[in-house]
């Protein structure tokens, strides 16, 4: 027989369990990942193959929005002010994760704070190139031609500020060279200036400049990473040079709003590990010359940490400022 004890006690605990089946779990509706920087480009790649590996892993969709402007800023600020949602995501870069808080006037949010590091999801190599009618052929002779000239050559970027002009300060200061550094609206233009002789080196991102290396127009002095490129399997690394400081590989990285759950994090986090895993997508990243990367959110957090600090060294000793 029930004692009356244990029926009381049983009616007590009914309301306990019901509400704890009431509580939603996570994913409840669809998320966003937002994408801040304009379709079609690689980091628009990246995202959507990862939205779409993420959805099939959480059982609800990822919408991919792109919200572009102020170098990845604009689309992160979005993501942080999300507050405690983590159902918004956003595909954090070098630029907004890692340079623009030491760089831009103003910030809108704290990296450190108001984003939640999630994976990192891809690194993009770069490589240091030159005109190919200088007739430099490895980086030793260009670093001798550079010290013995200093302020001759010159150099173009992608932008002040960008990665592409702060990773060509970062080796003039580990070689102890000088250029003069000219800034353009983007990768294109400055390629083709640096084609019509206009410039003479630059460092880019590899598929940028991977056809002008295979037609002879440029040539690939080394690349700017820890490990060889997979797309220019015989052109050295600056580690293997002796200068392991030059290293300017461009990345993108999950990030949540700052004050998401870490349950809800941690979801993510796997979903986002399990995607990574896919052939179809490390495939698509390599095709622009993404390289599949991973990892916690612990090391994810370090590593933007270390990017922080690299970046605001480089940018405080070369006393670059943007408007």
């Amino acid at each position: 027989m029930i004692t009356r004890r244990a029926a009381l006690g049983g009616l007590a605990a009914l309301p306990v369990a019901n509400a704890s089946a009431q509580q939603p779990t996570f994913p409840s509706k669809p998320l966003t990942l937002i994408v801040p920087f304009p379709p079609g480009g690689p980091a628009d790649i990246f995202g959507r193959f990862l939205a779409e590996g993420m959805a099939a892993d959480l059982g609800k969709p990822v919408v991919v929005e792109n919200k572009s402007g102020v170098a990845g800023v604009t689309g992160m600020d979005f993501v942080a002010k999300a507050a405690t949602d983590a159902h918004v995501m956003g595909l954090m870069s070098a630029s907004a994760g890692a340079i623009m808080p030491t760089l831009m006037p103003n910030m809108p949010y704290d990296a450190a704070h108001d984003l939640a590091p999630i994976i990192l999801v891809t690194r993009v190599q770069e490589v240091l190139v030159v005109d190919a009618r200088l007739g430099i052929s490895d980086a030793r002779t260009l670093i001798a031609r550079l010290k013995a000239e200093p302020g001759k050559y010159s150099y173009g970027s992608a932008g002040a500020g960008g990665i592409t002009h702060l990773a060509m300060e970062l080796f003039k200061r580990e070689t102890g060279t000088d250029a003069v550094h000219v800034p353009y609206r983007g990768a294109a233009p400055a390629t083709n200036d640096l084609l019509a002789g206009l410039v003479q080196m630059a460092i880019l991102d590899i598929p940028v400049l991977l056809p002008h290396v295979r037609s002879g127009a440029l040539k690939a002095i080394a690349v700017t990473s820890d490990v060889p490129a997979p797309l220019l399997p015989d052109v050295p690394t600056m580690r293997a040079l002796g200068y392991p400081k030059v290293n300017s590989d461009n990345w993108y990285g999950l990030a949540s709003p700052g004050a998401s759950p870490g349950a809800d994090r941690a979801r993510l986090h796997d979903a986002a590990a399990q995607a990574l895993k896919s052939k179809k997508l490390s495939d698509a990243y390599a095709a622009v010359g993404g390289i599949v990367a991973g990892g916690s959110s612990q090391e994810f957090a370090r590593f933007q940490h270390q990017e922080i600090e690299k970046w605001a060294g480089v940018i405080k000793l070369a006393n670059i400022k943007i408007e």
